[in-house]
């Protein structure tokens, strides 16, 4: 554990030490805080709706943004060998990565509280729904980030990375959009593996057990590639 913890803290450190992690900050501020403005004086509506609507399209860019430099980066500079060469298991290099870059994503989603706050002194509001959208928030970027963590893992070019982690997080996104075109019998398979699906689920208030399982199996899943990914060097 204290392992894991020291590297989360070096890689939580790394990301303030250049402009990415600030500059992927505001911009994600200045257009949720957009749509916020624009459906509370333009359509005069007391609701995050429009907010948690577009996150989710948001993360689509951020998520891959800020995980592809993970393990490229280190790959490209020679780092990565004298990383793993030290005693410590590949899991917990993986683990350590993972966690500081949800911590970064956590850390970005917590201004938009200010939001919840300006609107409850307006009107009435679901705090339920709202505490279980940023729940959903935090679930859907820690498997966005586990794609991204992998996809680094099998690159040493960032772009290369952001390329590949966002063409798999947009697919497993856009599955329940396209069930019109998915025959009757696979439309239940096919809406299962949308995280946009899981995400809605959860923003109506209840969080339910396939949601969970969905997301943390997912997640699993992610990091044990990675994990395989990085062990590829032993072969």
């Amino acid at each position: 554990m204290n392992i894991i913890l020291t590297i989360f803290k070096k890689e939580l450190k790394s990301y303030f030490y250049s402009p990415v992690a600030y500059i992927v900050i505001v911009v994600f501020l200045i257009i949720t805080g957009w749509f916020f403005t624009s459906t509370l004086f333009v359509a005069g509506v007391i609701s995050m709706r429009n907010v948690f609507d577009i996150i989710p399209f948001i993360l689509l860019f951020f998520i891959p943004a800020i995980s592809m430099r993970t393990f490229s980066e280190e790959k490209k500079a020679g780092t990565i060998e004298l990383l793993l060469t030290k005693p410590i298991t590949d899991f917990e290099i993986v683990l350590g990565k993972f966690f500081s870059t949800l911590t970064l994503a956590a850390l970005t989603f917590i201004p938009t509280v200010i939001y919840v706050i300006s609107l409850k002194f307006l009107g009435p509001l679901d705090i339920g729904s709202i505490f279980s959208a940023y729940v959903g928030l935090v679930l859907m970027a820690g498997l966005y980030i586990s794609i991204g963590i992998f996809a680094s893992s099998i690159t040493e070019n960032q772009v290369v990375a952001f390329i590949i982690s966002f063409l798999i997080i947009f697919a497993l996104f856009m599955m329940n959009k396209i069930l019109v075109f998915v025959p009757p019998i696979l439309v239940p398979i096919i809406e299962y593996i949308s995280t946009d699906f899981h995400f809605s689920s959860i923003t109506r208030g209840v969080i339910d057990t396939k949601d969970l399982i969905y997301y943390f199996s997912g997640i699993y899943i992610m990091l044990l590639l990675t994990k395989t990914s990085l062990e590829g060097r032993k072969w």
